[in-house]
């Protein structure tokens, strides 16, 4: 409970955060785009993560990673998200019953 509420407030500030610094200027659906866009960069990033973590990148490209690389990207991917919605005005209740709902659904599922 007290990480979800201290997620809750990091996710708050930071939304005001960039606001402020990248989003004053715009309108609320190009804030959204922006948002959007960012989550993109980083599913990208992710993306990279998994192939030096499979060792199927050019070896220059693996230079230099750190254990906690990946796991950092995915972090960032759900931080990500997390703005996402924050701009949508979805708050984590209503994602947290989301995912409570989309469990169930699959755990129903026969495969």
């Amino acid at each position: 409970m007290e990480f979800r509420n201290s997620l809750k407030n990091f996710i708050k500030e930071e939304s005001l955060r960039l606001k402020k610094k990248f989003g004053k200027n715009k309108t609320q659906s190009e804030r959204i785009l922006a948002r959007t866009a960012k989550l993109g960069e980083e599913y990208g990033e992710l993306c990279n993560e998994v192939l030096a973590f499979l060792k199927d990148q050019r070896p220059e490209k693996l230079k230099g990673k750190k254990e906690n690389d990946l796991t950092d990207e995915i972090a960032d991917v759900i931080i990500t998200t997390l703005l996402l919605a924050d701009i949508l005005n979805i708050d984590m209740e209503t994602i947290e019953s989301s995912l409570k709902r989309k469990i169930k659904k699959i755990n129903k599922r026969k495969y």
